[in-house]
């Protein structure tokens, strides 16, 4: 591990990978070169199977920090060290009324198509798919594109904040086909609770959906981080070798 005390924390999709694509290995390789400079970790909203998918099985090996599920499930050099539940803080009547409510509204929703897994039940938080997390890439794109012309997402998350509005519950679209859920507070903010207690000298933040309603924008924001908004995971390495390798 890098004897520096400044961390580059990372987002996954469209930061280190393509979205929800297998890290390449020439950006897997670089990454390896970095933790001479500084720590290294990532922060994702996805849980800890998707993470390891896409960076690698020896995940937490590679990485000083890996936090899944917003920082809800925590790991340091390789060993859990932090862990929360959605279910206890919200308790099981919210998260039913929330569900029901969610797949009478998809029911109601005419896409080109549907797939399966509409809602994700994670530690840490629901991920909400009105297509289903189980369609292809292709059909991930071609709902993408679709949500971006209509909006879908962005108007079932505001129909969801004014039929919940006051039950303390937090909206985060982030990727391609989905938006999360959790409690106030534990968007990717989470983590840096965590770290605060870490002895580090700064935080580098790096990800792709910083902008107000993009699931990086509050970490993005937040005065423990310095951060920076990259385009794709080619992005990412050429900020990072401009910062600390020119």
């Amino acid at each position: 591990m890098a004897g520096t005390r400044t961390l580059c924390l990372f987002d996954v999709d469209g930061t280190l990978t393509a979205p929800r694509q297998v890290i390449n290995p020439e950006m897997d390789s670089f990454l390896r070169e970095m933790q001479d400079k500084v720590m290294l970790g990532v922060v994702s909203g996805s849980d800890f199977s998707k993470v390891s998918e896409q960076l690698g099985k020896d995940v937490l090996t590679k990485y000083d920090y890996v936090f899944v599920e917003n920082g809800l499930v925590a790991y340091k050099y390789g060993q859990l060290f932090a862990k929360k539940s959605i279910q206890d803080h919200l308790g099981e009547d919210l998260l039913q009324d929330f569900i029901n409510y969610c797949l009478k509204y998809i029911s109601q929703i005419r896409l080109p198509r549907k797939r399966g897994t509409f809602i994700e039940f994670r530690n840490g938080m629901l991920n909400v798919s009105p297509v289903g997390r189980s369609c292809s890439l292709d059909e991930r794109m071609e709902f993408y594109q679709l949500d971006q012309k209509e909006g879908i997402r962005k108007q079932f998350v505001e129909d969801l904040q004014r039929e919940f509005a006051g039950k303390g519950l937090q909206f985060s679209i982030g990727g391609q086909i989905s938006f999360d859920v959790f409690p106030d507070g534990w968007d990717k903010r989470f983590c840096l609770d965590i770290l605060a207690k870490e002895g580090l000298a700064c935080i580098h933040f790096f990800g792709d959906r910083t902008s107000p309603g993009g699931n990086d924008h509050e970490i993005f924001e937040d005065e423990r981080t310095t951060g920076h908004t990259v385009t794709s995971p080619e992005d990412t390495r050429k900020q990072l070798e401009k910062l600390f390798l020119s």
